[in-house]
C-alpha cells in the first residue's frame, strides 16, 4: 500500500539555521531538522490495528520491514522529512523559557487514505538540541503506559492523540526510577504517536517571550491556514474567533477528562495542544476513590496544582496564557475574554450534559444538588469514582429507598465502596436521602428502565 507525506509544518515554517545536534537555545525557528538516532536490534512489541488501518500502514511483519525500521528510527522512508518542534512554557505556573521535543522527532505528515493529514511522532528516537541535559531515549515502562493509554482514552471517545506501534529498541536506557540517586538500566522503547499536529499553547509563547513578533505571526498564520481554515478569508485572519474554537475544544476536553476520571498530572502550556487532544502522557492516572485534591504526580504532591479537581481551572489558566501570546498580534487584547467567557460557558453546559448521561438525568444542570450531593457522599465514604457510575444503572428503582430496602440498594453500590462505612451512621443516611432524591428523578423522567440502563452503561466505563 502506497503512502505519502506532505510535509507542511517544515515547507511553511522557517528552521533552524544550525545543523548541529546539541543542547542550545534556537532562536528565530518553528523547528529543527534532526535525524532519529538508530538503535542495535528493534522489534515490535506493540501495534494498533485500527490505527494502522485507518493510515494505510500494514503491520510490520519482519524486522527488515522499511516500516519497523523507519518506527525505530533507523531508516527514513521516501518523503519523510525529521524534524524537532522548538516551544517553550509555562510549567507549574512558572514561566520556563525553550522547553521544545527534547526526546520526540517528526518523521513529517503522513496522508492517510481519506486524505486526513497525520503527523508521525517518535518518542524515545534520540537526542535533539532541546534535550538539554537529557539523552532522548525513552524506556519501555513509559512507552507502554503511552501506547496503552492514548488508544485506551480514544476508545473511551477522549480525544487525544493517538499510539500506533511500540518498539523495544534492544539497547539499555538509564534511569532513577524513584529519584532517590539509584540510578540502572532499563529496556529502551520507542512509540510512535499520531496527531493532526502537535503545536501547543507554549508554540506561541516562546516567540512572544522572546519579542519574535514575525515568528509568532508565521506561526498563527499557519496554524489557523493549515488547521483551521474556516478562520481565514483571503489575506484576513479571525484570531478571535480562532482562539474562541481553542478555548471551547479545551472545555470539552476537560469535560471527557473530569467523565472517566483522568488526571493527566502535568498540565503544563507545552503539554496543552492547540487542536484540544490529551498530549504527552507522563505521570497520568485514574481516580479510584473520588479525590478532588488527587494527583499521579508525585512532584507536584505538596502544590497539587493539578489534581483532578485543579483541571478545569488550569485548563482557563493555561488559555489566558495563550492569550497573552497572541496579544502582539491584535489591536485590543481584550477581545479574546470572550473565548475565555465561552471556555466557561462551554464547560458547565457540557459538564451537566456529560454527567447527565452518566446519571441518566437528561436535565442536569453543572450545579444541579442531585449531582452534589452524590459527590458529597462518595467523598464521605470513599467510594470508587469508575464504579459507581457504572453500577447507578442496576438500582432496584422499583424499591422504595426506605429503611426497609435500603440495604438492597446499598448492596448494588457495595462493590464501589472502600468499607463498610456506608451502611453506618451519617453515611447511611446520606446514601438513603441521596437514594431517595434520585429515585424521584428517574420516575419523573419517565423513561424506560431497560433504555436507561442501556445509555448509562454506554458512557460510563466498566474499567
Amino acid at each position: 500500500m502506497s503512502t505519502r507525506f506532505d510535509n507542511r509544518f517544515v515547507q511553511n515554517l522557517p528552521a533552524d539555521p544550525s545543523s548541529e545536534n546539541h543542547p542550545r537555545q534556537v532562536y528565530g525557528a518553528a523547528y529543527s531538522a534532526v535525524a532519529p538516532t538508530a538503535v542495535a536490534a528493534p522489534r515490535l512489541l506493540g501495534w494498533s490495528e485500527a490505527l494502522g488501518a485507518e493510515l494505510g500502514i500494514a503491520k510490520p511483519s519482519a524486522e527488515q520491514d522499511e516500516w519497523l525500521q523507519a518506527l525505530a528510527g533507523n531508516r527514513l522512508i521516501d518523503g519523510m522529512q525529521s524534524y524537532a518542534m522548538c516551544y517553550g512554557g509555562h510549567q507549574f505556573g512558572h514561566w520556563a523559557g525553550q522547553l521544545g521535543d527534547g526526546r520526540a522527532i517528526a518523521l513529517g505528515e503522513l496522508i492517510a487514505p481519506n486524505k486526513q493529514h497525520w503527523e508521525l511522532q517518535l518518542k524515545g528516537a534520540g537526542p535533539t538540541p532541546y534535550s538539554r541535559s537529557a539523552d532522548g531515549r525513552a524506556v519501555l515502562r513509559s512507552s507502554l503506559r503511552e501506547f496503552l493509554c492514548s488508544e485506551a482514552m480514544h476508545a473511551l471517545g477522549v480525544p487525544t492523540t493517538r499510539a500506533l506501534s511500540l518498539i523495544g529498541s534492544g539497547e539499555p536506557v538509564m534511569r532513577d526510577m524513584f529519584y532517590d540517586g539509584r540510578a540502572q538500566n532499563e529496556p529502551g522503547a520507542i512509540v510512535c504517536r499520531t496527531a493532526p499536529s502537535f503545536i501547543r499553547f507554549g508554540s506561541f509563547e516562546l516567540p512572544t517571550s522572546r519579542g519574535d513578533t514575525a515568528l509568532l505571526e508565521q506561526l498563527v498564520s499557519y496554524t489557523i491556514r493549515t488547521h483551521f481554515p474556516e478562520f481565514a478569508e483571503g489575506e484576513e485572519l479571525d484570531i478571535e474567533a480562532w482562539f474562541g474554537e481553542v478555548c471551547e475544544r479545551t472545555a470539552s476536553l476537560m469535560v471527557e477528562w473530569m467523565r472517566v476520571g483522568f488526571v493527566h498530572g502535568v498540565m503544563n502550556t507545552d503539554n496543552m495542544s492547540i487542536h484540544g487532544l490529551t498530549i504527552d502522557y507522563g505521570p497520568y492516572g485514574w481516580l479510584e476513590p473520588y479525590d478532588l485534591d488527587w494527583t499521579p504526580n508525585t512532584t507536584d504532591a505538596q502544590g497539587r496544582r493539578y489534581s483532578f479537581g485543579q483541571q478545569p481551572g488550569i485548563g482557563q489558566w493555561n488559555l489566558n496564557k495563550l492569550a497573552g501570546a497572541l496579544a502582539p498580534l491584535l489591536d485590543d487584547v481584550q477581545v479574546l475574554s470572550a473565548g475565555l467567557e465561552r471556555y466557561a460557558d462551554v464547560f458547565h453546559a457540557q459538564f451537566g450534559r456529560s454527567f447527565g448521561q452518566k446519571i441518566g438525568i437528561a436535565d442536569l444542570s453543572h450545579e444541579d444538588e442531585l449531582l452534589g450531593g452524590l459527590f458529597a457522599c462518595m467523598r464521605q465514604t470513599e467510594t470508587d469514582y469508575c464504579l459507581t457510575f457504572r453500577l447507578l444503572a442496576d438500582l432496584p428503582l422499583h424499591l422504595e429507598a426506605s429503611d426497609a430496602h435500603l440495604d438492597e440498594w446499598l448492596d448494588v453500590l457495595a462493590p464501589a465502596f472502600y468499607d463498610e462505612s456506608a451502611r453506618t451512621g451519617e453515611a447511611r443516611a446520606a446514601w438513603q436521602y441521596w437514594f431517595q432524591a434520585y429515585r424521584q428523578r428517574v420516575n419523573v423522567s419517565g423513561q424506560d428502565a431497560q433504555q436507561r440502563r442501556a445509555e448509562m452503561n454506554a458512557v460510563n466505563p466498566l474499567y
